[in-house]
């Protein structure tokens, strides 16, 4: 029947969406993933003759070609092929049937127009049915990014909240984000930001061709959520100063990091910092269908030398000499990781891939970083791609302190090959709780194995393919790198030394440590005590000075003594910047030449509870009640509660608390509405210009309304 066309299609949204995992999307086009199935409804002009088939056109990204697999033309009547798309009839009815169309698992993800004819009509008649989404596909066999376990793709796919760990090693705090990648926008930002990639801009139709692939596409992600080099998302500041900006530290989640960004005409959004970085990148991913985690790495390397050693300058008071020390060691550094196949190494290094978007070394001109696969960085195949050498140093290097003379000389005098890289942590699958998962990044350290992987991680590192260049093999003083006696002490130590926090070091209170000594040996020693402290960033860059005195202490024979070390909250309160963060150290210059380095970091408490007062149902209010304290040991005033979660409340609710006299502590009710089923996260902030925000966050189980 020569006249019948298309005039009409319905894209069955719940079903396709319940089927494909994307009913949470809030767009009006329909989105699916790829590799799968879907069902639409076409109404045509007349009925269709049983044998004539059904012509389908495809097509993504600008000057769309069938060479670059950016346009597919196909039809109802043709064999299935596996790798290409492909169209059937499942019922016909009169004037509408009821058609199914499957891409191939590695189809190009994006927006697609569709366009359809029956193949009687000439090819200019096309009717162009409209546009929808193409995924990632975790569930996927065939998808390069099929995650087997149903648990892991909720967590990693499907859950729109998460968390993140801070802190240091010894005291590990879990912080809430909101992911939200099934907010309003967010889908179309999310591909905004591949749009708005340099390698788009300068040939889009080529970068469109490789959207196939999520080594390509998390890589070009990884560099466009810092604004260097891109104008991407995020703008980072590790400076402490936010001025005409966000503090880090006051984003509660991605989903305004992005919209303001896209608002904003593509102007990237001030201020991020590692976790910053993380979070919305986590979204990002999420969002596009690739299953992605965060993770954070206590006393994380920032190798800049790339000489597997961070090097760090001090005077004799064992403050650091920030014009001398190039390297550093953060507190904690978050990144993702992402799990998909690297069909560009073997199959031996599939699973999960780490992905840096915080900047901080360029990789090929650009400051991004992975996919580094986490096998690959485990077993010392640094050579692969992507920045194997920069992931390794993070969780391996050596961390070295050199006393720095007056005459220019420098001294070692602290060593460790088991600081760096602890504690490596993600929430778990299912739960809040945190996952030490350190052992898929290294052997146990001191082991043989562990040792094995880092001498030839080092080969392969020196190697000219690893950085095409062998500069870097000396440093200051010529020694030569990687030898294991440069780690042992020449003598053993005559003293040895810790802090020992003596009260819980609180927001707003005095500390008080003991620096203990103990002699090691059975002569009487003289030792004089140089201690320093000051406020700090979580990447430990030194803020501010607040504790400078020096003791001299005779110490017996095998005898222990305890120094006090007391700040009062005066002494911090004008430089503790909002890390909450702490840098004591305490240089001991013991009788014949020896040195004794101790460090402490410490990370002040604070206090926030928030309990929900009865079930939670969607549609139906419930009371949550918080109760704050005043830290400060004065009065404070101009106080807010900041409330956030996605599907319990319309964007941010905004409570002013009365004023708090000294210590006191305050009850605030409110109510909120859910929107969403499921687990929902609520984020509750206590923000003053008196103190930094002190955050707390609750997991909320939302049931459907009977």
């Amino acid at each position: 029947m020569a006249g019948v066309r298309v005039t009409k299609v319905d894209w069955q949204r719940s079903k396709n969406g319940a089927a494909h995992h994307t009913q949470e999307y809030p767009c009006p086009e329909l989105v699916v993933r790829r590799g799968q199935l879907f069902n639409l409804i076409l109404d045509l002009s007349g009925e269709l003759d049983s044998e004539e088939a059904l012509i389908f056109t495809v097509e993504t990204g600008p000057q769309a070609s069938e060479t670059l697999h950016t346009k597919a033309v196909f039809q109802t009547a043709e064999l299935e092929v596996s790798d290409a798309w492909t169209a059937a009839k499942e019922v016909q009815s009169g004037n509408t049937v009821t058609v199914s169309l499957t891409s191939p698992p590695d189809a190009i993800i994006g927006r697609y127009l569709l366009r359809a004819r029956p193949s009687s009509r000439r090819k200019h008649s096309d009717r162009k049915l409209g546009e929808f989404v193409l995924l990632f596909n975790p569930w996927c066999p065939e998808d390069d990014v099929f995650l087997a376990s149903e648990e892991e793709r909720q967590e990693y796919v499907l859950n729109d909240s998460g968390i993140i760990f801070r802190g240091v090693e010894k005291h590990i705090r879990a912080q809430g984000w909101n992911y939200g990648q099934f907010e309003e926008d967010i889908l179309d930002i999310c591909l905004a930001i591949l749009d708005r990639s340099p390698s788009h801009q300068s040939d889009p139709a080529t970068d469109v061709s490789r959207r196939h692939d999520p080594v390509y596409v998390t890589r070009i992600i990884s560099a466009m959520v810092n604004s260097n080099n891109d104008r991407g998302v995020v703008q980072g500041q590790w400076q402490g100063k936010y001025g005409g900006g966000t503090s880090p530290l006051h984003w509660r989640g991605s989903v305004a990091i992005l919209q303001k960004w896209f608002k904003g005409r593509y102007k990237p959004v001030k201020y991020g910092q590692c976790w910053v970085f993380a979070g919305v990148m986590c979204t990002v991913l999420r969002c596009l269908g690739i299953a992605t985690r965060v993770v954070s790495n206590f006393n994380s390397a920032h190798d800049t030398d790339k000489n597997l050693s961070v090097d760090k300058y001090v005077d004799s008071f064992g403050r650091t000499l920030e014009d001398l020390t190039e390297d550093s060691m953060w507190n904690f550094h978050v990144w993702n990781e992402s799990w998909f196949a690297r069909q560009d190494l073997g199959p031996s290094y599939n699973g999960w891939q780490v992905l840096d978007a915080t900047p901080q070394e360029e990789s090929e001109g650009v400051f991004q970083c992975g996919p580094a696969s986490v096998t690959a960085i485990r077993e010392g195949d640094v050579h692969l791609a992507h920045d194997g050498p920069f992931v390794f140093a993070e969780v391996n290097a050596d961390y070295i302190i050199w006393l720095w003379h007056k005459d220019e000389s420098r001294e070692r005098v602290y060593s460790d090959t088991k600081k760096i890289g602890r504690c490596i942590s993600t929430k778990a699958v299912g739960s809040d709780s945190r996952v030490d998962i350190t052992g898929l990044y290294k052997y146990p350290e001191g082991s043989r194995k562990e040792r094995q992987v880092y001498s030839k991680a080092v080969k392969k590192m020196l190697s000219v393919e690893a950085w095409g260049r062998r500069t870097w093999i000396r440093r200051v003083g010529g020694r030569g790198l990687w030898r294991d006696d440069l780690l042992e002490p020449a003598t053993k130590p005559s003293i040895t030394g810790k802090f020992k926090v003596l009260e819980p070091p609180r927001l707003g209170h005095d500390l008080k440590l003991a620096l203990c000594l103990a002699n090691l040996t059975n002569r009487a020693q003289r030792v004089r005590v140089n201690l320093s402290g000051a406020t700090i960033l979580y990447t430990r860059k030194p803020v501010a000075e607040i504790l400078h005195e020096s003791h001299a202490v005779k110490l017996g024979p095998q005898e222990e003594k305890k120094i006090p070390v007391a700040i009062s909250y005066s002494q911090y309160k004008e430089d503790l910047t909002e890390d909450k963060k702490i840098l004591l150290a305490a240089m001991c210059l013991v009788t014949k030449g020896e040195k004794l380095l101790v460090e402490k970091d410490i990370t002040l408490e604070d206090f926030i509870t928030i309990k929900v007062l009865g079930p939670a149902v969607v549609g139906l209010a419930v009371m949550v009640e918080v109760t704050v304290v005043n830290p400060l040991s004065e009065s404070v005033k101009d106080c807010v509660l900041m409330v956030e979660g996605s599907g319990l409340l319309q964007g941010q609710l905004n409570i002013e608390v009365p004023s708090l006299e000294s210590q006191e502590r305050a009850l605030v009710q409110f109510n909120i509405t859910p929107s969403k089923s499921g687990p929902r996260q609520l984020q509750v902030d206590l923000v003053s210009p008196h103190f930094p925000d002190i955050k707390g966050f609750v997991m909320v189980h939302v049931a459907t309304a009977k």
